[in-house]
């Protein structure tokens, strides 16, 4: 039975930690919290909140912290799961517990030759980041990363700890892929590996006056480029931190990074980029799997993160200049960082078995993104991110991935209105009272 002393509340140490969360746009103020390091804990848990009459909230690093709804009034279990991940080599698989960044993960397969459907930071949650989609660095080749989940151990609203397959409880499998949460405290899950041969990954940045050049030759390169290669093209605008290369800093500059299962194909992308001019840094090389996570040389401090996302259609050169306009040399934009990342290969394709969300019909995602201590004040980027999104409208789906959505005030919508309904059948059935309720996330847009 849990000590109630390891309920934590508002002033307490344990409060904060358990609290914390990556993205300080939106802090966690539950009525109590608590850190879980093991399954009896989080049964316990589940069973205090319950007596009581309180909502169970659960997160770990919070990086999604700004898409979620208020938590007052709810207990707030953060599982940091002891026993480490586990690779199984022959089977190509990986046992994850709870709390478990990607980094941890990916440094455990990569000494076996394999590598892990990741995204492009190793310090977010893999659990959360799976159960939500997960479009991986090696997306285009192995589809959405909640595809190769082979099984979910979860502790549902009644205590029970259940371990779902598409062998036992393939709808509940199926609902907890995607489905938006809310159906209990995930505890572990096991995920398919992969060989990675031939990995090249990297970053290449090029001054302003390459822009419109690198940008057109990489857009065009996108409409017809292999599986194999996944990439990203960025327009980042840095501030002037120590951490920051010098060469990156006082005015804005265009990025092109990825990764390419095939050296070929990646000198395919590169080489006439290189030609059009010389990068001010080029950090495309042969690696092993433990480096990709630092591809994107993503924040790895928690800090403030306004932004927007959209799913676009084929956007054509005039897209591809709107965006340049509005984010780039002269555009006044207060976003750090913009971003189009290259969809389409296997993340078009609805896998046979996959989850509630199992493909994104899209050919790129629109991420923008500012820090309001950095690069203008929390209305000014909303007011900025605005404005990006009615240039890019034209465009835009109306679908959105969910592990991209910054904000309650976001569109969102990824699942149609009869995935839905069947998505919260499941739901009642394994919580009818909704003790999970709040952490079923709200859908403001339903896909067609």
């Amino acid at each position: 039975m849990l000590d109630t002393a390891s309920i934590a509340f508002p002033g307490d140490p344990d409060y904060a930690a358990a609290t914390s969360v990556f993205n300080l746009k939106s802090p966690a103020h539950p009525a109590a919290a608590l850190t879980a390091t093991c399954v009896a804990d989080v049964r316990a848990a589940i069973s205090y909140a319950s007596v009581r009459g309180q909502g169970v909230r659960v997160h770990t690093t919070g990086h999604s912290a700004g898409a979620a709804t208020s938590m007052t009034g709810d207990l707030l279990i953060r599982p940091i799961l002891s026993g480490g991940v586990e690779i199984d080599p022959d089977r190509r698989l990986a046992r994850i517990p709870a709390g478990t960044p990607w980094s941890a993960v990916v440094q455990a397969a990569a000494p076996h030759g394999l590598a892990a459907p990741h995204g492009t930071s190793g310090t977010v949650g893999a659990i959360g980041y799976l159960l939500h989609g997960g479009v991986s660095l090696y997306g285009r080749k192995l589809g959405l990363a909640a595809n190769h989940i082979r099984s979910v151990e979860l502790i549902t609203a009644d205590g029970h700890v259940r371990c779902v397959s598409a062998a036992e409880d393939p709808e509940l499998f199926w609902a907890i892929r995607g489905g938006g949460g809310g159906f209990g405290v995930v505890t572990a899950v096991e995920i398919d590996l992969f060989p990675v041969p031939d990995l090249v990954a990297g970053a290449a940045f090029w001054s302003w006056e390459h822009a419109e050049a690198v940008v057109g030759a990489w857009y065009d390169w996108t409409l017809h480029a292999p599986d194999e290669v996944s990439t990203s093209l960025r327009v980042m605008n840095l501030p002037d931190l120590p951490e920051i290369p010098p060469m990156l800093k006082g005015g804005p500059v265009v990025c092109v990074a990825g990764v390419a299962l095939a050296a070929a194909a990646a000198r395919d992308l590169l080489d006439p980029l290189r030609k059009i001019g010389e990068p001010v840094l080029d950090t495309w090389q042969e690696c092993g799997p433990e480096a990709v996570p630092d591809v994107h040389m993503d924040p790895d401090e928690p800090g403030t993160f306004i932004g927007d996302h959209m799913l676009l259609a084929e956007p054509g050169r005039e897209g591809i200049a709107e965006l340049l306009r509005m984010t780039g040399a002269g555009s006044g934009s207060p976003l750090i960082a913009v971003e189009l990342r290259q969809l389409g290969g296997r993340l078009a394709e609805a896998a046979p078995a996959g989850g509630a969300l199992n493909r994104l019909d899209a050919r790129l995602a629109y991420m923008g993104a500012g820090v309001p201590e950095l690069s203008g004040t929390p209305a000014e980027i909303i007011e900025h991110c605005d404005k990006v999104r009615a240039a890019l409208g034209p465009w835009d789906t109306g679908q959105t991935a969910p592990g991209f959505v910054k904000g309650l005030d976001r569109p969102r919508g990824h699942l149609s209105e009869a995935d839905v309904r069947a998505v919260e059948r499941v739901r009642a059935r394994v919580d009818p009272d909704g003790l999970f309720r709040g952490d079923a996330m709200p859908e403001t847009v339903i896909v067609p």
